[in-house]
C-alpha cells in the first residue's frame, strides 16, 4: 500500500469527516438517502466517504455470511489530521460481521500487483481470510466462489476512466450476483475525473475487459452511481437485475475538488496522473512510455525513437513498484513532462498527436488491437494517421456524447 501524505492538513479536511449518520432505507436499485443527497444544497463540508457512514450498512450485513470485494482503498477514517485509518475488512471483523471471503481485483488485495499481472488466490496474512482473484483464472465469481455468501460488498476507489478495470470488475461482481439472487452493496467514493464527460464512446464490438459498456472514455460518474446505471438500463447479461443497494456519500458534489490520499493503483501516484490519465492511457495501446519505470507515471510521455531535436525533456525508465518491466526499459526517451498540469476537465489529444506527428517510422506506433481496446473504437488511429485536428477528431465523439448524457442525467445522485 502506498499512501502519500504531501498534503496540508487544512485541505484533508476538505475532504473526510468521521461521523456517521443516516438510516438505511429498504429500497433497492437506487441509492439510499439518495434524495438527500440531491436536495443537499451546495457546501464546503467535508465529503463523508459511504464507507465511514457505518450506520448506513452495517445493519445490512449483520448476521449475514459476507463476501467483499476490496483493495488497499478499501479504508475507514479515523483521523482527518494524521490521515490515520482502518482496512474496512479489519473494521468489519471488529463489529463481528461474518466475512467468509475477499475478493481482489486487478492490482491484488494489497495494489501491489503490476497493470496486467495476473493476481493469484491466497490468503490474506494479517486476517487469515481466503482471497479470491478476480483478476485471475476468473474474472467473475463463480457459482461455486458465492454458494456460502449472503451478501457481498463492494467498495473500491475508482477514477473515472472507462479502461479502469474497476467497473468492469464491479459489473461483472454484480452479474454473478444476480444470477445467483445475491444482494450487492456498493459503497460510493468520490470520482476525482467526475465533474466531466469526454472522450470516443465504446463500440459494442470492441467491449472487453477495458470497457464492458457503450461509454465516453470519460463518464463523469460516482462508482455508485454508474452501479445504478449499469443495473437499471439492463447492461449486465441476459438483463439479469441486481438486488443493488448504493450507500452515498454526503456533502459530495460532482464539481468538488478530491485529493486521493491512497494511490488507488501501482502508476497513479498523486492527482496530477489521475487528471492526465484519461489522455496518457491512450498510449497503453503505442509504443509510446507513458512514464511507466518513472516515480512520474502518466504525468510524462516519450521514446527513444521520438525526434530528439524537438524535445528539451528526456528521461529512462526502469524496473521499479508497479512496472517490472517497463516500456523502454534502460532506454534514453525524448518526449514532454507533464508533471505540473492543473486540473483537467477534458481529454487532451494534443499529446499522442504530438508523439504520432514526431515518431520516425509511423508504421510501429500503434499496437492496433490494444489502441483500440483503449479507446473504445477503431476510428481514433484512422483519424490520427489521416492527420485529423484534435478539433476535428472531437466533433466526431459529440452525438454519443450528449446521447449519453441524457441517460446519465437520470442516474446522477449528487449536484
Amino acid at each position: 500500500m502506498a499512501v502519500f501524505s504531501v498534503f496540508k492538513n487544512t485541505v484533508l479536511l476538505l475532504f473526510f469527516i468521521l461521523s456517521s449518520c443516516g438510516n438505511p432505507s429498504k429500497a433497492h436499485n437506487k441509492a439510499l438517502d439518495s434524495k438527500a443527497a440531491q436536495d443537499t444544497p451546495p457546501t464546503d463540508l467535508p465529503i463523508v466517504i459511504a464507507a465511514n457512514r457505518t450506520e448506513a450498512y452495517l445493519p445490512l450485513l449483520q448476521g449475514k455470511k459476507v463476501g467483499i470485494v476490496a483493495n488497499q482503498t478499501s479504508v475507514i477514517f479515523k483521523d482527518t489530521q494524521t490521515l490515520s485509518f482502518t482496512h474496512i475488512v479489519d473494521s468489519l471483523l471488529a463489529h463481528n460481521i461474518d466475512i467468509k471471503q475477499v475478493f481482489a481485483p486487478e492490482h491484488g488485495f494489497r495494489g501491489e500487483a503490476d497493470a496486467g499481472e495476473k493476481v493469484s488466490d491466497g490468503k490474506d496474512e494479517k486476517t487469515g481470510l481466503p482471497i479470491i482473484s478476480l483478476y485471475g483464472k476468473n474474472r467473475k465469481p463463480s457459482n461455486e466462489q458465492l454458494k456460502n455468501i449472503d451478501i457481498v460488498l463492494f467498495d473500491i476507489q475508482d477514477v473515472g476512466v472507462r479502461f479502469y478495470t474497476y467497473i468492469a470488475t464491479m459489473q461483472l461482481v454484480m452479474e454473478a450476483c444476480a444470477e445467483n439472487n445475491i444482494p450487492v452493496i456498493v459503497l460510493d467514493r468520490p470520482n476525482p475525473n467526475g465533474h466531466y464527460v469526454d472522450g470516443p464512446t465504446m463500440e459494442t464490438e470492441h467491449r472487453g475487459f477495458l470497457g464492458m459498456t457503450n461509454i465516453p472514455l470519460v463518464y463523469g460518474m460516482t462508482i455508485g452511481e454508474y452501479a445504478n446505471m449499469i443495473n437499471q438500463e439492463g447492461w449486465l447479461e441476459n438483463k439479469v437485475v441486481a438486488d443493488l443497494t448504493v450507500i452515498p456519500m454526503e456533502h459530495y458534489d460532482h464539481n468538488k475538488d478530491y485529493i486521493l490520499p491512497i494511490r488507488p493503483s501501482p502508476n497513479l501516484p498523486n492527482n496530477t496522473s489521475i487528471y492526465l490519465y484519461p489522455s496518457l492511457g491512450l498510449f497503453e495501446g503505442t509504443n509510446v512510455n507513458a512514464g511507466r519505470g518513472t516515480e512520474f507515471q502518466f504525468q510524462r510521455y516519450g521514446a527513444p525513437f521520438m525526434d530528439s531535436t524537438k524535445y528539451n525533456f528526456k528521461y529512462t525508465p526502469a524496473p521499479n513498484f508497479g512496472s517490472k518491466d517497463p516500456k523502454h526499459n534502460g532506454e534514453i526517451c525524448y518526449g514532454k513532462d507533464l508533471s505540473k498540469t492543473p486540473k483537467m476537465n477534458t481529454v487532451d489529444l494534443d499529446y499522442i498527436l504530438d508523439a504520432y506527428g514526431n515518431t520516425k517510422d509511423k508504421s510501429l506506433f500503434f499496437n492496433t488491437s490494444g489502441f483500440t481496446k483503449h479507446a473504445g473504437t477503431a476510428d481514433l488511429q484512422k483519424q490520427i494517421e489521416a492527420g485529423l485536428s484534435q478539433e476535428e477528431i472531437k466533433k466526431t465523439w459529440l452525438n454519443d456524447i450528449n446521447h449519453f448524457k441524457k441517460i446519465r442525467a437520470k442516474y446522477l445522485i449528487y449536484n
